[in-house]
């Protein structure tokens, strides 16, 4: 194994108690990996309001911050400062970091690092609004629907340019998916590695009973499309339990039927339980990865989901002949195409071909040491190549005459 100099940098766009998802979860790993190196990272982030709250991980963590910090309302509300963002992470000054390590869904990345630096860039996607989805993104922004509309379409476009060049400059991308990978593909013309993101299945047991309910569980927000999942419960009666809350959750609860019960917001260790005893866990939204999916296959639980995006690294479709199967993936986003699938799995007790032993060993694929393996394996070698090109460089400008002319001249 290669030593890695030290100190490093770990860069993050922000650290928040409204801001806490699989983005985070990976910062945590990239900082508990590094640490049992003896190579503790210094971070960096446009805003902390983490270091100071009791309880965190960060608890105490000096965060080296940007001026987003110290604008009113930067620290809890970053994204107001949208426009102002690429340049924010610009300022960051990474000197005297061999290494720069950066945990990128929308700026990240473009932290300025030297040509003596090494930059990797675990990558969750590329700015959605700014690229595939900007035009779902505007047709649901009140702003961008008022006389400030052309603004937001510029300051958008300006953001997909400087996009498109920061991720020039970085030496490694790493992505969370296939999915992904193509979407840096077509979006920045880059090459990215896939390294799936850590999953902390060993917190949850998958040998106990399981009950005849299904489970959803995520943050009710548009983009996550529980109103899909609900009209397909309403539609073949099945039990389903909702746990999680958002700005969706009125509405959601105003179109379920008498089968379907919200539970909430939950704790972890409430969530696992739900998980390990439910029949099945259902999603219905468009994912980069999604890590409760693998969660749920981690306490024993088949998934049905949307079979489009990063859940097809996943799960591995039982109709579509797979081996180990871990799921049943349905073609459409639609309610129709989920209750089809929902009545599928029921009439063929399909569960029965998918036992809660199978659903594990599925997800110990993306266990936590599987992801420090593969990063650990590209540090040293994103390392190494930066080493021998600076040599060559270097070598090559000692031979070089015109340089030696220059150097006599100088002295």
């Amino acid at each position: 194994m290669t030593a890695l100099p030290g100190p490093i940098a770990l860069v993050h766009e922000w650290f928040t108690p409204r801001s806490v998802g699989g983005a985070e979860l990976v910062v945590q790993e990239f900082d508990d990996l590094l640490s049992s190196l003896g190579r503790r990272p210094d971070l960096f982030a446009l805003v902390d309001g983490e270091s100071r709250r009791p309880g965190s991980w960060l608890e105490g963590r000096p965060i080296r911050t940007s001026f987003i910090q110290r604008l009113p309302w930067g620290s809890s509300h970053v994204q107001q400062y949208l426009p102002l963002l690429p340049l924010a992470i610009e300022q960051l000054d990474l000197a005297g970091h061999p290494i720069v390590v950066s945990s990128s869904h929308l700026v990240a990345k473009g932290a300025l690092a030297s040509p003596e630096q090494f930059h990797l860039s675990y990558v969750h996607t590329p700015a959605r609004y700014a690229w595939d989805q900007m035009h779902a993104y505007l047709a649901s922004s009140t702003l961008a629907r008022s006389p400030l509309g052309p603004l937001v379409r510029l300051q958008l476009h300006h953001l997909r340019q400087w996009d498109a060049l920061s991720a020039q400059r970085v030496d490694t991308l790493v992505a969370n998916s296939r999915f992904t990978a193509s979407r840096i593909r077509r979006c920045w013309r880059r090459h990215a590695e896939v390294v799936h993101p850590p999953v902390a299945v060993e917190r949850f047991h998958w040998q106990g009973p399981r009950d005849d309910i299904y489970l959803s569980l995520c943050r009710l927000v548009p983009n996550k499309r529980v109103d899909v999942v609900v009209q397909a419960f309403n539609r073949t009666g099945l039990p389903l339990v909702v746990l999680g809350d958002g700005p969706e959750r009125r509405r959601l609860e105003a179109m379920a039927g008498p089968s379907i019960r919200f539970l909430g917001r939950c704790s972890d260790n409430e969530a696992a339980a739900w998980l390990q005893r439910c029949r099945a866990y259902v999603y219905a939204g468009l994912e980069d990865f999604g890590i409760a999916p693998v969660e749920a296959m981690a306490a024993g639980a088949p998934v049905i989901a949307y079979g489009v995006g990063g859940l097809r690294d996943s799960v591995r479709c039982l109709a579509e002949g797979a081996r180990q199967p871990t799921g049943l993936l349905f073609p459409e986003q639609t309610a129709a195409s989920l209750a089809a699938a929902l009545e599928h799995f029921e009439a063929g007790a399909l569960w029965r071909q998918l036992p809660a032993e199978g659903q594990r060993l599925g997800a110990e694929r993306f266990a936590p040491d599987v992801f420090r393996r593969r990063i650990m394996a590209l540090l040293e070698r994103g390392w190494q190549a930066q080493q021998r090109r600076l040599r060559r460089s270097c070598a090559s400008a000692m031979s070089d005459p015109d340089n030696w002319s220059l150097k006599e001249r100088d002295v």
